[in-house]
């Protein structure tokens, strides 16, 4: 039989999970044979080079865990929750999309939305994963696929930044803001700094060869759960004081506490703040920790071509 859709292989990849498997990798043989896949259709790769077992089993575990029926103490690997064993039990034929929008936190991921440009850059915000719809035309409905593939892209990266060592994270951090265009563009004018003594500062990036302007960094790697508050924020513009500096950014994998981003607001030095989603999203758009593993190019009619006039 072919390889059955994502929505299908919701349930028996809970219950492999509830048996101890740790990864996706490791569910892949459980559901051969649940479903008597031959080898051909196990093997079977799609456009992105993955198998399509592989692929969906991903997103299955991907929606899993967006619904909190799985968690992920560290990188590429997975436990059932609390939740999703009575989830199993209240459900012993199928788990599909219909049964997640039941959960509160699957449905908070579907309807958050993601501010225009210039919104509110401190705001933590997720593209909804909106379900295909049939009546839509092709382009939007490449949008949509788009975006959803880009909502659980973030997740993921968060993920892989929170496997980092520190100094390695304030090295990424680095490296995100050379790709930006800080410094030129130019990785010998990003500096990390040592991790003892350093006064709160983690990275300089020196904006001119002369070192006349720079941007002082400072990155922590904490918890969803863990926001930084305003002292963190006030040792920060300490630094920069005792520095002379004028500009800074703070980066963090989790998010600010409302006072931080008030107090942020009334100093007079610059400071960016960035959070878990954003950076994530610009490590995304600048290629930092990711690659584009395919490309698809939309065409159409170039009417000033065609013109007589």
């Amino acid at each position: 039989m072919p390889v059955p859709d994502y929505e299908t292989l919701m349930r028996p990849v809970l219950a492999a999970f509830a048996n101890g498997a740790t990864n996706v990798s490791e569910i892949l043989p459980s559901l051969i044979e649940e479903f008597g896949l031959v080898d051909e259709d196990a093997t079977k790769l799609n456009a992105s080079g993955q198998t399509t077992l592989y692929n969906r089993a991903h997103w299955a575990r991907t929606y899993l865990s967006k619904a909190g029926l799985l968690q992920s103490p560290k990188r590429n690997h997975h436990q059932i929750t609390d939740l999703g064993r009575k989830m199993l039990k209240a459900h012993p034929v199928r788990i599909d999309n219909k049964t997640l929008s039941q959960i509160e936190s699957f449905q908070d991921w579907k309807d958050a939305t993601r501010g225009p440009e210039g919104d509110d850059p401190h705001r933590q915000s997720v593209m909804p994963p909106v379900a295909t719809d049939d009546s839509e035309t092709p382009d939007i409905r490449a949008e949509t696929a788009f975006r959803e593939i880009e909502s659980a892209l973030v997740g993921e990266v968060i993920e892989a930044v929170m496997s980092l060592s520190p100094a390695r994270f304030e090295k990424l951090v680095v490296d995100l803001l050379i790709a930006m265009g800080y410094g030129g563009g130019d990785l010998e004018r990003g500096l990390q700094t040592n991790l003892s003594g350093d006064g709160g500062i983690d990275g300089v990036i020196n904006e001119d060869e002369l070192g006349l302007d720079a941007v002082y960094v400072q990155a922590k790697r904490y918890a969803p759960d863990n926001k930084v508050g305003r002292p963190a924020l006030n040792r920060f513009v300490g630094s920069l004081t005792g520095e002379g500096a004028g500009k800074g950014v703070f980066v963090t994998t989790s998010d600010f506490s409302k006072d931080a981003v008030d107090y942020v607001k009334r100093v007079q030095h610059r400071i960016v703040l960035i959070n878990g989603d954003r950076l994530a999203r610009l490590m995304i758009k600048h290629e930092v920790g990711v690659r584009a593993r395919k490309t698809y190019v939309l065409r159409s009619v170039d009417e000033d071509y065609f013109s007589e006039t």
